[in-house]
């Protein structure tokens, strides 16, 4: 069973990329394209620490028990900001490699193809709307 399942997934990256090389590479060029926005915004709000990985920058307004308050408050806005980049920034980056791999696509729960409709509108989909829909 594995053998065929491995084998059907195979038989259908390889549709998806000969006939989608065009609509793939435009995906391509959409999700580095996304990359750059996303480092670029974390950059301006985060320290990174290591490879995908930031850490939120907390802000110093000064002593005062107000300005202690807007720093926490600050800080607990760029926390959030940093988790949302960061998960963007890796679906982003795992779209591209699935690219480079080659079964850029197709669906991670059921390796049936993705709706290239879904991909035009969300290009890091890791699954397809069926999938999608059963785990939520």
């Amino acid at each position: 069973m594995l053998i065929c399942k491995s084998i059907l997934a195979s038989i259908l990256t390889n549709k998806a990329m000969k006939m989608n090389a065009k609509f793939i590479k435009e995906r391509k060029a959409n999700l580095e394209v996304r990359r750059e926005e996303l480092k670029k915004e974390l950059d301006s709000s985060t320290d990174q620490v290591a490879e995908n990985d930031y850490d939120a920058k907390f802000i110093d307004l000064g002593d005062k028990e107000d300005e202690n308050a807007a720093e926490v408050a600050m800080f607990e806005k760029n926390l959030s900001m940093e988790k949302t980049l960061e998960i963007s920034l890796f679906n982003v980056n795992k779209a591209l490699k699935k690219i480079d791999e080659g079964n850029y696509g197709i669906c991670e729960k059921c390796e049936r193809p993705i709706n290239p409709e879904r991909l035009n509108a969300f290009p890091s989909a890791t699954a397809c709307m069926k999938c999608k829909e059963k785990s939520l």
